[in-house]
């Protein structure tokens, strides 16, 4: 059995300053989204979803439908303001999507199989990918869900604060809460997470979600029940946003599933701001000196 790869590709990256799921950061102008294509094909991937806003569907469409074609299925899934929001609720005044948990239930009637999903804008490395590819492959517990974890220090950005999943987890690797923290930062040679102007301070080494997950295909009527809950108690905020660890928690605390979390041996890294791009292209670029990727990913 082949896993699917999701893609979470729909944000309006505000920070950024533009569609930065599109912009060029390889030697040969490959985005973030290519290199986890190509990892994730070689990894035993054997289907990949896009899941976009519809105003960029077709660009997405354009950039990597003529890389795939022959080498992996894949297809795309809209993230609507109202897809899964209960009629009832009328209408719905939003000017960015509902978050990354929303993002997922758009994709379930692409996804039939075991699934991964990322960030389009995070490049996570080869191995986390055979190591989640392994597990959706092989582990056939419908309730036993994964996660690649990394640790918190590694995934700063010098240029502003950062969001992250902050997860506690248990001696035999398994999670026990992730709670989001949208408000890292580094200070004085110290971690801190903000929130409602107080400060908190985390350990370096805090194995953080990078929004590299894994789930068996049992998690999306879950994540329907949680969502419809979530908009009728938060239609009235146009900023809420309905986040993967929002299921992962209700799953956790109700005893209904497990999560394994794997700590990646994996190089992370990713933009946020329009100043992390050059550091992005130098990382690539060693990497394909070193040989971890060939001089052109796609010889078409």
């Amino acid at each position: 059995m082949q896993p699917t790869l999701l893609i979470l590709a729909a944000g309006i990256g505000s920070r950024y300053g533009g569609v930065k799921q599109l912009d060029q950061f390889g030697p040969n102008g490959e985005t973030i989204i290519d290199y986890s294509l190509f990892d994730a094909i070689r990894a035993g991937f054997g289907k990949v979803v896009f899941i976009v806003r519809k105003e960029i569907l077709d660009d997405v469409r354009e950039v990597f439908a003529p890389k795939l074609e022959g080498l992996i299925d894949f297809d795309f899934a809209i993230q609507g303001y109202e897809t899964y929001v209960p009629a009832s609720l009328g209408n719905i005044e939003r000017s960015k999507p509902w978050g990354t948990g929303h993002a997922m239930l758009c994709a379930w009637e692409q996804t039939s199989e075991p699934f991964a999903i990322i960030n389009a804008d995070d490049f996570y490395g080869a191995d986390a990918f055979k190591t989640m590819a392994r597990f959706l492959s092989e582990d056939e517990v419908s309730s036993r869900h994964a996660m690649v974890g990394y640790e918190l220090k590694r995934t700063l950005s010098e240029n502003g604060t950062v969001s992250r999943g902050v997860c506690q987890t248990d001696e035999a690797g398994n999670l026990l809460s992730v709670i989001e923290r949208t408000k890292i930062f580094e200070k004085d040679q110290a971690i801190y997470f903000e929130e409602n102007a107080v400060l908190t301070e985390l350990a370096p080494d805090t194995p953080v979600s990078m929004n590299f997950w894994g789930f068996k295909p049992s998690v999306f009527p879950k994540t329907q029940a949680l969502f419809e809950a979530y908009a009728q108690a938060n239609i009235s905020n146009p900023k809420a946003e309905f986040y993967i660890p929002i299921v992962v928690s209700s799953l956790l605390s109700s005893g209904e599933s497990t999560c394994r979390v794997f700590k990646s041996t994996s190089d992370w890294f990713g933009v946020t701001y329009p100043e992390d791009k050059p550091v992005v292209q130098q990382q690539l670029n060693e990497l394909h000196a070193k040989g971890d990727y060939p001089a052109k990913l796609w010889n078409r």
